[in-house]
């Protein structure tokens, strides 16, 4: 399948997850698409971008490795995204990608994430708690930093700056998430 006509095929993607997972599927069973569907996902002004999104996330909640070989693409990347619909599953990934990589179980993203990786997910994580973002990207990349947090101890004062300068302002969802992160923190 071409570039063209997987692009004509995430027109048939909606919010169902049905849906996401049939093309999800499809991603996992023929690999040589995911290049072209991280294509699509990087065209970010386009309304097809936040579909392809959607996709690649529900991919990476099922097969994570998969992205493997496309690490430096995706996260030289990530940071350009920008439609709201868009952000969400991107910043899902990168949780996944932290998650995987502070699992007590032993995989491969632990192998494959450098630290440059590392370092793109931390400044497109900060970009997403700064910007005005909805509560989901936000409550992904809380934990993802918090995790990454482990490793590089200047992530937590900073984030703890981030989630109490801003914890009047925000939803109830994002108050919740904070306050767990900040005991997290504190501990």
């Amino acid at each position: 399948m071409t570039t063209e006509a997987l692009y004509q095929e995430l027109n048939y993607v909606n919010h169902s997850r049905e849906k996401r997972l049939y093309y999800a599927n499809l991603i996992i069973n023929n690999p040589d698409l995911l290049p072209k569907l991280l294509d699509i996902m990087f065209m970010v002004d386009n309304k097809i971008s936040p579909r392809a999104a959607w996709v690649l996330e529900f991919m990476c909640g099922k097969k994570l490795n998969k992205i493997i070989p496309y690490l430096d693409y995706f996260t030289t990347n990530i940071s350009k995204i920008h439609i709201d619909s868009a952000v969400r599953p991107v910043a899902k990934i990168c949780e996944y990608l932290t998650v995987a990589l502070y699992s007590k179980q032993d995989n491969d993203i632990k192998h494959a994430l450098t630290a440059f990786h590392k370092e793109k997910i931390i400044e497109a994580c900060f970009d997403w708690m700064i910007n005005d973002e909805k509560i989901a990207p936000k409550a992904y990349s809380m934990n993802s930093l918090f995790l990454l947090g482990q490793e590089y101890d200047w992530i937590h004062p900073e984030l703890a700056i981030i989630l109490e300068r801003d914890y009047q302002m925000q939803s109830s969802g994002f108050k919740a998430r904070a306050r767990q992160i900040l005991k997290k923190i504190k501990k």
